[in-house]
């Protein structure tokens, strides 16, 4: 049987483990108390293991749709009901897809431009908005080459708002 922290065959019977006053953590691996929160080290460099998910609540809020979205629109974290308005309507070479919170379209969720090249897309870029459906917070715009019919690059750009 493994030994414990404690140097002793068998579980670790401890109440807990006290941290003393050290300042925030400098080596990767270590873990720290400052005197008013935990401080971890890792690869990445010091944190808050109790910060979440290491972006800000605004970085999610930037990038909400782009995670919470699947290839045919929105899915976990959206209501039912959203609407897609294609167009132009029935055309095999669409240039707007826009995802609208609901029919009436007041709201946009997420807007994707396209442009074609004669049957390939040279341009394909997403418009993310704020839950107002008017505020743009990101645009992700990929410009793309061929080999014929073929896809050969795709250059991203990332703008947030």
């Amino acid at each position: 049987m493994p030994q414990t922290p404690d140097r002793k065959p068998g579980p670790l019977i401890e109440e807990g483990i006290y941290f003393d006053d050290y300042g925030v953590a400098t080596e990767s691996g270590e873990m720290r108390y400052t005197g008013s929160r935990f401080s971890c080290y890792d690869s990445d460099g010091e944190y808050d293991p109790r910060s979440g998910s290491g972006i800000s609540e605004s970085q999610h809020e930037t990038i909400r749709q782009l995670i919470h979205f699947i290839s045919e629109g929105p899915a976990e974290g959206f209501t039912s009901g959203a609407y897609k308005e294609t167009l132009p309507s029935a055309s095999v070479f669409p240039t707007s897809i826009i995802w609208w919170e609901s029919s009436s379209k007041l709201k946009k969720i997420v807007e994707r431009t396209l442009t074609w090249t004669g049957v390939n897309l040279t341009t394909d870029e997403w418009k993310i908005y704020d839950t107002d459906g008017s505020t743009l917070l990101a645009t992700v715009s990929d410009a793309i080459s061929y080999s014929g019919i073929f896809e050969t690059t795709r250059t991203r750009t990332i703008t947030v708002a």
